[in-house]
């Protein structure tokens, strides 16, 4: 097959992981930039450039899409969907992924488990929004933030009184959630392909941090998760429609809660955690459903 991956940089550990997982299985692989690329649409043969060539002849599309470029991104890979090019994620479901708010709203739709959250536009707002998730301390976060930049931990209500105001003041968009104090500082990422868990991971956040990202200085180690974590993390990637996915859940008094979906989860954190090759799975993937029409129906929502 010929395989394109999406993807700025080349030289990302994920990026590497798959070109060579394609390789490996015999495949052809180009790395393309959806920045770079540009298009022809129109009803009787739409098309992609990419540096003066015409991008034709692919089976499949790994998107690697990463956040400050989703709108063009996804504007790139609906292209590739119109040219009837098989792809592990599809646009529409890595747009209600990268919409925090969005996602949330349609996992509370499809009674999936997560941290009591609120949102509000007016700082009149404010007191009664700290009310609705139970107090402090509690959690503000950046709709647009990602890797754990803009995520504030408020232990008072003073202070989350404070922060949220100065966010409204700012023309932030931010959500209010609730505290899961006896996770400790812990998540769990579960690497969904298809409609299995293929993978888990514990991330602990560093001593004095509560955020637990990778990129914030948490550590990550194997874990086994329960029958209802794993029943939560694919119930989290369907309801997006996602087909490769991070989940990060919360352990919590109630159960596992759901932090966040990801449709574009980074390969070395869990491949060195559990010692699979999760880049050969996707491809895995790929060859099993690459020929069929459609491997998901998405709602336009």
């Amino acid at each position: 097959m010929k395989i394109g991956i999406l993807s700025q940089d080349a030289n990302l550990y994920s990026t590497r992981r798959l070109l060579e997982a394609c390789h490996q299985r015999g495949h052809e692989a180009v790395i393309i930039n959806a920045l770079r690329c540009y298009m022809n649409i129109n009803s009787v043969q739409p098309s992609i450039h990419f540096e003066g060539t015409d991008l034709i002849g692919f089976d499949a599309i790994i998107p690697r899409i990463g956040s400050d470029i989703t709108f063009y991104g996804c504007a790139v890979l609906r292209q590739f969907e119109m040219m009837n090019v098989f792809s592990v994620n599809q646009s529409i479901a890595i747009s209600r992924s990268r919409d925090k708010l969005r996602s949330l709203q349609l996992l509370s739709r499809e009674g999936v488990g997560m941290p009591i959250t609120g949102f509000a536009s007016k700082p009149d707002d404010v007191l009664d929004l700290i009310k609705m998730v139970g107090g402090a301390p509690l959690v503000i976060k950046l709709l647009e933030g990602t890797q754990g930049i803009g995520v504030v931990l408020a232990e008072t209500q003073k202070a989350a009184e404070s922060v949220i105001e100065a966010f409204m003041g700012l023309k932030a968009h931010i959500m209010v959630q609730e505290y899961i104090e006896e996770a400790g500082g812990a998540d769990i990422r579960c690497f969904v392909i298809g409609d299995k868990v293929i993978a888990s991971m514990k991330r602990q956040a560093a001593e004095g941090e509560f955020r637990s990202n990778l990129h914030r200085g948490g550590s990550a180690s194997l874990i086994r998760i329960t029958p209802e974590e794993r029943k939560t993390a694919i119930a989290a990637a369907k309801a997006m429609g996602l087909s490769v996915a991070g989940v990060d859940l919360l352990r919590s008094k109630r159960g596992p809660l759901i932090m966040e979906v990801n449709s574009s989860p980074g390969l070395e954190g869990i491949e060195a955690a559990t010692g699979k090759d999760i880049a050969g799975m996707i491809i895995d993937y790929i060859e099993k459903n690459a020929g069929k029409k459609s491997h998901r129906h998405l709602k336009n929502q």
